[in-house]
């Protein structure tokens, strides 16, 4: 096949081509430059897509003898990860960025390009496996190395989308595996350490970096009764189940530490209160997708797993599609899901499909918790 290798300048994007060239296809390397700041250098081990992993991904597909371009998606992606990061938080709203990449970006806007060019696939270093039902059907699933599966983050793609990707990490068991194969193939970028935070964040406090974008307002933070506690300068600056950074002041009258409930962003307000109140038994998503083929009587409780981080925990739970919503029931409760957040389906190692969370449903009636808590 024609596949174009998503390069990001890591060591996994890196090895993920060498599998392709070595698998007997025809590879071009592709770096997405997604930022117009020059002089962009990473610092440690936070962000990606900088000059420098633009030059580690150019060193890496010299040592692999293929043709390597830079594209530039930076307004793109300002347009459809950036400005819908900031709108999202400014409705009261938790992001989740890598999510509207991947499914913005690199499996929409790249793979459309590649396709227009004449690819037949796109290839990524993405911690997932693709694997075929009995009726000849793509799956996406979790990849062998557990603790670095990425499978939550690509929960988005369509089946169309699938039958166009690859991901040649999938089968690998651990993050060393890669890096020694990584040493043995002669790649600079083996001992590279892996990004973190949001990439266009790179000091990794997105509070200042949102407040510097939207300005700031000062506001109240309240209890549930409406009662002031203190005062804010942004709702903006806050997340469903953040504890610190709150500068209320006086204890709650049980003496345990409150956490942010709920932001309104209308009234500029952060709710605050016990923990027990982030606790969550049901979630409802407007829109959602399915990954792969869609499964069948989607109007009946079906038994799941969901994951709503992504490094979370996949919960036991049963969905439903009701009224063109889907509502997923969580068989124990957790804690802190917020509006904004990926809820992802699994039906054992498989995505199943995923929804953006519009609203939570508490599991614990406000006269209980007032009771629990001894309000």
């Amino acid at each position: 096949m024609k596949v174009l290798a998503a390069m990001s300048g890591g060591v996994d994007s890196a090895v993920a081509a060498a599998r392709a060239v070595e698998a007997g296809h025809e590879v071009v390397g592709v770096h997405l430059a997604l930022s117009r700041m020059p002089g962009t250098l990473r610092t440690g081990s936070r962000g990606c897509c900088t000059i420098e992993d633009s030059m580690d991904a150019q060193r890496a597909a010299n040592i692999l003898g293929i043709p390597y371009y830079v594209w530039d998606f930076s307004e793109r992606f300002k347009e459809d990860v950036v400005d819908d990061f900031i709108a999202e938080y400014q409705a009261g709203r938790t992001p989740n960025p890598c999510m509207r990449c991947n499914e913005r970006i690199k499996f929409a806007a790249l793979m459309e390009k590649a396709l227009a060019l004449g690819f037949d696939a796109v290839c990524t270093g993405h911690y997932a496996s693709l694997l075929t039902d009995a009726a000849g059907n793509l799956e996406l699933h979790r990849s062998a190395a557990l603790a670095k599966d990425q499978s939550y983050v690509l929960g988005v793609l369509t089946a169309e989308q699938l039958s166009h990707s690859m991901f040649p990490l999938g089968a690998t068991a651990s993050k060393d595996l890669i890096r020694a194969e990584a040493m043995a193939r002669g790649l600079a970028v083996a001992n590279k350490p892996d990004s973190y935070d949001i990439c266009f964040i790179p000091e990794g406090d997105t509070q200042d970096w949102i407040a510097d974008k939207v300005g700031n307002e000062t506001g109240a933070i309240i209890d549930r009764e409406g009662n002031v506690l203190g005062s804010h300068e942004g709702s903006h600056g806050f997340t469903v189940g953040q504890r610190k950074g709150l500068s209320i002041g006086r204890p709650a009258a049980d003496g345990k530490p409150r956490y942010v409930l709920e932001i309104r962003p209308k009234t500029n307000t952060v709710v605050v209160g016990p923990q027990a109140a982030l606790a969550i038994s049901e979630m409802t998503g407007n829109k959602y997708t399915w990954c792969g083929v869609a499964p069948e009587n989607t109007d009946e409780w079906c038994e799941i797993f969901v994951q709503v981080r992504a490094h979370g925990d996949a919960i036991p739970a049963k969905f439903a599609v009701v009224n063109d919503q889907m509502v997923i029931k969580v068989h124990e409760p957790i804690i802190g899901v917020a509006p904004g957040q990926t809820a992802v389906l699994y039906l054992g190692t498989r995505v199943l499909g995923q929804t953006t969370i519009d609203e939570t449903v508490s599991a614990v009636p406000t006269d209980d918790l007032a009771l629990a808590t001894g309000a």
